[in-house]
């Protein structure tokens, strides 16, 4: 989302001090090496208690004592935190308004981009309820660098995760999360297009109909989907596991200048569809250059291209109104165009 600006660059994130076989078995894989997120063992939810956040750190989280606890900015769906304690930092996210199912679908997102030992993403350790209602999410802390990435490290270290990354179960993934602040439907699919068409455009198209009375945008929008399998002809679809929101506000670098994405939206998918936010993701000539050496280009990308921002431009639309609509609509009229031609 970019609107939703998870961590300030003046974050830190840093947690070295944790031995992997110390940590609760239900949280995320033991093994870094670990390659397939389908055999990562069950998450669980944190035993709700006053203060769940501080009792975890305090057992399971190895540290004697909280010596800080302070607010950082950056975000306006979640509220984060960095504790401090004596054997190190913690990154803390709550949110007061929703209950825990959207911080599992962080949880296990990052857990299994974490398996592939690829890109280096924030581990996560435990999510759960908070006491008042509300949930809660606590990471690793990682030290952030005062630059952006390398695009060319990014775009191999994230083509490394797409081809680490893969199921047995075709598309979609093992919970629905959200997109911003919007459902993201993951039911298991045997056929990217029907995925992609079913639960990625098919399901905006319907909001912004149901949302905003838009017929006009839902109508073309179904004849699109329609014609979208001639956009497909002679490739073939591997799922590809995907961070799936991925823009500038969530790529950062460590202090070794080593990229870091943040905030996923994951599932299984066609490994373009992690491209559709590029209009807002700074992407160079450099990050395709090194993406494409790992997982080669098909034939048809580059008509593809829009189909998957066109997802995101739908979602802005559904999430922060009209200004987003004549990108989306000029997405749609041009692939009409194109298919009577």
């Amino acid at each position: 989302m970019v609107i939703v600006s998870p961590l300030s660059s003046s974050l830190s994130l840093s947690l070295q001090f944790f031995s992997f076989s110390s940590l609760s078995p239900h949280i995320i894989p033991l093994s870094p090496r670990l390659r397939r997120p389908t055999l990562c063992t069950p998450f669980a939810m944190a035993v709700s208690s006053d203060d769940p956040v501080s009792e975890w750190i305090l057992t399971e989280g190895k540290a004697t004592k909280i010596t800080k606890i302070s607010p950082i900015g950056g975000g306006c769906i979640n509220n984060a935190y960095e504790y401090e304690t004596d054997s190190g930092s913690f990154f803390v996210k709550t949110n007061r308004s929703v209950g825990p199912s959207m911080f599992e679908g962080e949880t296990i997102g990052l857990g299994a981009m974490y398996a592939t030992n690829s890109i280096r993403v924030p581990r996560p350790f435990k999510f759960g309820p908070l006491a008042r209602g509300g949930s809660y999410i606590i990471l690793e802390f990682i030290e952030f660098g005062s630059s952006r990435s390398n695009q060319s490290v990014l775009g191999r270290k994230l083509a490394e995760m797409h081809k680490a990354g893969k199921s047995d179960k075709g598309f979609g993934f093992r919970v629905d999360n959200t997109i911003g602040s919007t459902s993201q439907i993951n039911t298991w699919s045997t056929d990217w297009i029907s995925f992609f068409s079913e639960h990625r455009l098919g399901y905006q198209l319907k909001l912004a109909r149901d949302q905003y009375g838009d017929a006009s945008i839902y109508e073309k929008g179904q004849r699109l989907l329609k014609s979208m399998p001639l956009l497909f002809e002679g490739i073939d679809i591997e799922p590809c596991l995907l961070h799936g929101d991925l823009w500038s506000g969530n790529i950062s670098s460590d202090r070794n200048g080593e990229p870091v994405i943040l905030d996923p939206a994951c599932y299984y998918g066609h490994n373009e569809a992690e491209f559709g936010m590029s209009w807002c993701a700074g992407f160079g000539g450099a990050f395709y250059s090194s993406y494409f050496e790992v997982m080669p280009k098909q034939p048809g990308f580059e008509q593809r291209r829009d189909l998957y921002m066109l997802y995101h431009y739908l979602n802005h639309y559904n999430l922060f109104g009209s200004g987003y609509r004549s990108s989306a609509m000029s997405i749609i009229n041009n692939y009409l165009q194109m298919f009577q031609s």
